[in-house]
């Protein structure tokens, strides 16, 4: 099976089929340089997500992979991060080993193609010159031939008339004689250009065109093969990267084994368990046995004297405790937090406490280590003078001691605090009561006066003694500019939509569905001021509440 002996008379038609088969191997080139794109889009918009979903360094994002579900999720995206560069590889490698070599062969093919087909059309060229040097010296004997004739039957038609001259006859006999030779030569040069045409179309025919279409059916054939072979590669490039991905899937399926939900659920306890321990039952407080009272409680100047102190126990009391809860309050919106952490649960305290102390033993570890450096570096100075000024090296060595010295007094001083949360919260509280104020137990009914450490709705840890409690503190302890602080006015009204036990200092306690008076918006922390009566205001969490503010009500000072 030869193209050359098949195919003899299909120039026109090899030579499209030949360029269509250099349009298919460009068509598969571009084919794969775009998957090459594609990969390297997709490994890029990979890397982009695992990026995305990464903790940020120094963020509370961090703090919430210590639980083994954020682990594994962590190391899904670095193992799909390993997977993206997998797709790299695949497009590097099909761009090196196929779409660099094939566009080097696709040029060295075409000029391959266009000198065999520039041969062939040589030879044709060839062919075809013969050809009409054939049908010229054929025309020409043809013409010689009907020349001779015609003068031959001048010449006979001269020697018969018999008034024709003998000169004229002998000419006439010259010009046939001279035309007849002239057809024997152009026979004979016929004749040769002939047998030369037969010779050379022998040749194009059975030699040269044969020998062409064969090296361009084995061009063609090469292409083939060279494209399969490429095809070849294309898979084995998916291959090789095939065990790698593997191994990052089962990289995904092994972190996800790894999760325990019991370590999680441990971690929440640890995290958030404030070490409280829950409410006792509440006494019961009689209000039905006639209050006793005292010559001395009766008499004019004894009403006159403590005229102050007695309407505080109906509401004024708790009036005199707003100004402090506006201190505290300014303090929660600014942000601040108490250097010991006293305002966090037990628990998380000593967590933030041991945190701090921690931190600082690894300051001054460092500290003591530059420190070790300096003085190093100071005993080689003094053995060599030449390397430098020992002396220079006092200043940093005596700041270096003065900042080791500072942490060591700030490690101390949170060991001390972490020692009181540790071993000695009761005397702290002891401390925080006989700051608060005197108790008198004869001029009031005995209640229960124990300080209760609540957790606010926000998380925020306060200490405090019941409502009851601090109606008893004298009211000497206060300045009369609290006693005299108007009511701020209402600016709308609000519903509770939750029912919410206001047990905090500042805080009051709403039953769902009831309606109150708004005193003070929400300023951002989550809280908004309301009053129930005149006397009966606090802060409950904005959450709980619908409010609807009216510009109109502002400054009215009716009361529910």
């Amino acid at each position: 099976m030869s193209w050359g002996t098949e195919l003899w008379d299909q120039f026109d038609n090899l030579e499209k089929h030949t360029q269509w088969g250099i349009d298919i191997l460009e068509k598969y080139i571009k084919f794969v340089k775009e998957r090459t794109e594609i990969e390297l889009s997709y490994a890029k918009q990979l890397r982009n997500l695992s990026k995305k979903y990464q903790p940020k360094k120094n963020s509370k994002e961090e703090e919430e992979y210590r639980y083994t579900a954020c682990q594994a999720f962590l190391s899904t995206l670095n193992e799909m991060n390993d997977y993206a560069g997998q797709h790299e590889v695949i497009s590097e490698n099909l761009s090196s080993q196929i779409t660099a070599g094939l566009a080097r062969y696709v040029q060295e093919l075409k000029q391959e193609r266009k000198s065999h087909f520039h041969d062939g059309r040589k030879a044709q060229q060839h062919i075809e010159t013969c050809w009409k040097q054939l049908e010229s010296s054929k025309r020409r004997f043809e013409r010689d031939c009907k020349e001779a004739e015609r003068a031959q039957q001048h010449f006979e038609k001269m020697d018969a008339d018999i008034n024709v001259t003998k000169a004229d006859v002998e000419k006439a006999r010259q010009q046939a004689q001279l035309r007849h030779q002239m057809a024997e030569d152009s026979k004979a040069d016929y004749s040769s250009i002939l047998q030369k045409f037969n010779h050379e179309q022998h040749e194009y025919y059975y030699t040269h065109i044969p020998t062409i279409f064969q090296q361009i059916q084995e061009m063609e054939e090469r292409r083939i093969v060279r494209l399969g072979e490429s095809m070849k590669t294309y898979a084995e490039v998916d291959r090789q990267v095939t065990p790698i991905i593997g191994k990052c899937l089962d990289g995904i399926v092994k972190a996800a084994e790894a999760i325990d939900q019991k370590n999680d659920s441990q971690l929440v306890i640890e995290a958030y368990k404030s070490g409280f321990e829950p409410p006792g039952d509440i006494e019961f407080e009689d209000y039905t046995q006639p209050m006793k009272r005292t010559v001395s409680e009766n008499s004019l100047s004894n009403s006159r004297g403590e005229g102050k102190a007695e309407p505080k126990f109906g509401g004024k009391a708790k009036g005199k405790l707003w100004p402090f809860i506006k201190k505290n309050k300014l303090s929660l919106k600014l942000g601040s937090t108490p250097e010991d952490f006293s305002n966090l649960p037990p628990e998380q305290r000593r967590k933030k406490l041991q945190q701090k102390v921690d931190e600082i033993n690894r300051d001054i570890q460092k500290e003591v280590d530059q420190r070790d450096a300096i003085t190093k570096m100071k005993d080689v100075y003094l053995k060599n003078p030449q390397m430098g000024d020992p002396a220079s090296l006092d200043h940093k060595l005596t700041e270096v001691s003065q900042n080791i010295e500072k942490l060591r007094l700030e490690a101390q001083k949170f060991e001390a605090w972490l020692a009181e949360v540790e071993g000695r919260l009761p005397a702290r509280g002891e401390q925080a009561r006989r700051q608060s104020g005197l108790y008198d137990a004869q001029s009031t009914p005995p209640v229960n006066n124990c300080a209760q450490a609540r957790e606010s709705p926000d998380g925020s840890y306060t200490e405090e003694q019941s409502q009851e409690s601090a109606v008893k503190v004298p009211a000497m302890d206060f300045d009369d500019e609290f006693d005299d602080e108007e009511p701020l006015p209402a600016i709308g009204t609000c519903r509770a939509l939750y029912t919410f036990d206001g047990q905090n200092e500042g805080t009051i306690s709403v039953v769902e569905g009831e309606t109150l008076y708004v005193i003070e918006e929400d300023k951002g922390d989550g809280w908004t001021r309301i009053r129930r009566s005149e006397d009966e205001e606090g802060y409950v969490p904005t959450s709980y509440v619908e409010v609807y503010l009216d510009k109109n009500a502002k400054g009215a000072k009716t009361y529910i």
